[in-house]
């Protein structure tokens, strides 16, 4: 499903117009964008996902071509995880 798909199943599902739909969901995306760069909070859906930023320590990697080592900085990274809901959806139940 591409975000068009979404954006209309949404409108349909809310019985909103698809401009309706598709403002709501980029306010969604911008604010958990939003909370995800801070890196200060959790954002939680209940049952559905969780966003949380995490940091990544600086390691040694390898090159797979030449095998010489690499040094990898620190940063940071996103960790989504499904809620209950979301993974029993995926068992098909």
């Amino acid at each position: 499903m591409n975000r068009s798909e979404l954006v209309t199943a949404l409108a349909e599902r809310a019985q909103v117009t698809r401009k309706d739909a598709d403002a709501v969901l980029t306010a969604l995306v911008e604010s958990v964008g939003d909370v995800v760069a801070k890196g200060d909070e959790k954002v939680t859906i209940p049952g559905f996902l969780s966003f949380e930023r995490t940091h990544r320590a600086a390691r040694t990697a390898r090159n797979p071509q030449t095998g010489e080592p690499l040094e990898i900085p620190a940063g940071y990274s996103v960790k989504v995880s499904a809620g209950s809901k979301l993974k029993e959806a995926a068992k098909g139940k």
